[in-house]
């Protein structure tokens, strides 16, 4: 994990294949000038940083709300088998799941458009040529995705909590909503702060595979991240000095993000990973 890291340096060299990282002649700060003074920046990182909010903080509280759900389900056959269906879609591939989202949203013969066909709508919208359904259509995907494998760890977590003081609460006359509130919630509380914790690293990363995917001419001036810019310039602009800086920028605000949640966690919710 730690040897590759060394080639970070590359951030600070123009690389050459001949001379390789080390031979290489250094360049500075060269690579984070450019990139501060590009006309593309405030873009990107706009772009950027809207997609890893809606991942961060938007989805964020639906895998404790189905854990919530899942914890108070008495049928364990049915328990089982939804919670089953709720986390499959996180093994399925991107490729898999944007083929399935283009056929869908397909104009003309997309089940949506045939749906507003039928409903007396315009069948003719082209959902990811139209970059204001963009958010919506990554923020469903997302979510379809990730909600039932995010939701294991804190119905593991709630398993943990003591069962006396459900029944304490229900002496006292807790209902439902309350003993959620009162009792559940407060248990899991680290487990929810030390993950929210670790997402918060990600706000700069809008992660590559969905996004590269899912965008079209149409949508392109919301789609394009720091992610794609860093793939494109790298691998197939061939500046890996410049990619490797834009990467390492993502990495030490994501450092930050993290140190900055952690420290706040700790002072006012008790909460902390070290």
């Amino acid at each position: 994990c730690y040897v590759p890291m060394n080639g970070i340096v590359l951030a600070f060299k123009d690389y050459s294949f001949n001379r390789g990282i080390w031979g290489s002649k250094w360049v500075g700060l060269r690579y984070f000038r450019t990139f501060w003074n590009g006309y593309d920046r405030n873009r990107l990182i706009f772009n950027t940083l809207r997609i890893g909010a809606i991942k961060t903080f938007l989805e964020f509280p639906f895998a404790i709300v189905l854990a919530l759900m899942l914890n108070e389900v008495r049928a364990l056959r049915f328990k089982k088998i939804t919670q089953t269906i709720s986390y499959m879609p996180h093994f399925l591939s991107s490729v898999v799941i944007v083929t399935m989202i283009q056929r869908l949203l397909a104009p003309q013969t997309g089940l949506i458009n045939q749906v507003k066909a039928f409903l007396g709508g315009d069948p003719s919208t082209f959902f990811l040529m139209d970059e204001g359904y963009f958010y919506r259509i990554l923020f469903g995907m997302d979510l379809w995705m990730n909600i039932g494998w995010d939701s294991i760890i804190y119905l593991a977590a709630m398993s943990n909590v003591d069962v006396s003081l459900y029944e304490a609460g229900e002496i006292d006359g807790c209902g439902k909503l309350r003993k959620i509130w009162h009792i559940t919630l407060p248990g899991i509380r680290t487990t929810i702060g030390l993950l929210f914790i670790m997402r918060v690293g990600g706000l700069l990363s809008s992660g590559f595979e969905q996004i590269y995917l899912l965008r079209t001419p149409g949508n392109m001036a919301v789609a394009d991240t720091l992610d794609l810019f860093v793939i494109r310039t790298g691998l197939t602009g061939g500046q890996f000095g410049y990619a490797t800086a834009v990467g390492l920028i993502q990495s030490v605000v994501g450092l930050m993000l993290v140190a900055l949640c952690n420290a706040l966690a700790k002072k006012f919710a008790e909460v902390s990973l070290w």
